[in-house]
Formats: C-alpha cells, structure tokens, sequence
C-alpha cells in the first residue's frame, strides 16, 4: 500500500478566504501521488472548513498553469501554485487557487528556533 503524502496549502484566493473559513493554511494528506499518470490530486483534509455554508473535508488540486505537474511540487521552494475545487452536486467545482507544499512534520527533539517554515 502506498503512504500518505502530507500537504500544506496555503489559499490565496478568493482574497477574504481565511475571513470566511477561519484559516488560509490548510493541512492534509494524498495517495494519488503515487499515480504519475494523475493529473490532479484528491487532497483528505486533516480538519475541514466551511465555506458558504457548506462543510468541505476534501479538494482536489491541480496544477494552476497548463502543461505542468503537480510532481514540480517536489521541486518547488516555497510551493507549488495550484487550483483548488471542492466536491458538490456530484461534480467538483474550482473556486480557490493558492500554493501546495509538502509537509514536513518536526522531530520532537529539535528545538523550535522560530526559523521554521
């Protein structure tokens, strides 16, 4: 079985996005990345969010400009800029973009210098 890659994503927009859910930084984890062939990735979040009156617990991220991959992530400083749907009436819809990361989860012996990402 494959293991779970942990993500952060960051929303950028809608620009009042973290008024509305509470949090522009989200947290969560994919298996689809072990398909080279997936263009686009079903993100579980590790805590959902509301947005319009609707709970969201899942997205689906996909590269934001056409002809790259979401495997440019592993390569990417700071992020990799993404469209962001979410799963309603049968169909995801895209309503965010922001930046995808994976996420590194920190020893408990290091000490926390406050140079953190």
């Amino acid at each position: 079985m494959t293991g779970h890659l942990k993500l952060r994503i960051h929303v950028s927009e809608p620009w009042d996005f973290e008024r509305i859910a509470g949090t522009a930084e989200l947290t969560g984890w994919t298996v689809d990345h072990a398909d080279p062939d997936n263009e686009e990735w079903e993100v579980h979040l590790d805590e959902g969010f509301d947005f319009h009156e609707r709970r969201i617990g899942r997205l689906l991220a996909g590269p934001r400009y056409v002809g790259e991959h979401l495997t440019r992530m592993f390569d990417a400083v700071a992020g990799f800029p993404v469209r962001l749907a979410y799963r309603g009436d049968g169909a995801w819809h895209y309503a965010f973009t922001g930046m995808i990361s994976q996420r590194h989860e920190r020893k408990d012996e290091e000490p926390d210098n406050g140079a953190g990402i």
